[in-house]
C-alpha cells in the first residue's frame, strides 16, 4: 500500500503489456521484475492472469463511475438509459432498505428515518 498523501499510480495498457510480456516471454519471474522495475509481483501476477483470461481488452484501464455522466447526457442510447434507470433503482431500493428516505432537494436535503428524526446531508 501506497504512502498516505501520495496519489494513486495509474499505468496504462502499455505498461502493463511490458511486464506481462517480460514475465511471459523472456521467463522473468514475478519478483524480479519486482526488483528490476519496482512494480508489485501481486499486481503483475494479477495483470498475467487477466491478460491470459481475458486478453488484453481487459487490461484497459477502468477509471470512475461508468453512470456518473450517463444523467447529463442528451444523446443516450435506449440500452444506456435503461441501464441509467436501473443503477438508481438498485440506489434507491438499498437505501429504502436500510429505513431513510430523502426530502428536499439540494443544499435542503435531509435524510429522514423511520423514528422521524432528521439529518443533514453528509456532502454539505
Amino acid at each position: 500500500m501506497g504512502k498516505k498523501g501520495t496519489p494513486h499510480r495509474k499505468w496504462s495498457k502499455e505498461e502493463k503489456l511490458y511486464y506481462i510480456h517480460l514475465h511471459l516471454d523472456e521467463h522473468l519471474s514475478v519478483m524480479e521484475i519486482e526488483r528490476r522495475h519496482g512494480v508489485r509481483n501481486s499486481l503483475v501476477s494479477a495483470w498475467v492472469k487477466r491478460y491470459l483470461e481475458e486478453g488484453e481488452d481487459a487490461l484497459e484501464p477502468k477509471n470512475g463511475n461508468p453512470y456518473a455522466a450517463l444523467h447529463t447526457s442528451k444523446t443516450l442510447s435506449e440500452v444506456d438509459r435503461l441501464r441509467l434507470i436501473i443503477a438508481k433503482q438498485e440506489v434507491e431500493i438499498a437505501r429504502l432498505k436500510k429505513g431513510y428516505w430523502v426530502e428536499g432537494v439540494g443544499a435542503k436535503k435531509e435524510y429522514v428515518t423511520g423514528s422521524g428524526k432528521n439529518t443533514k446531508s453528509s456532502k454539505n
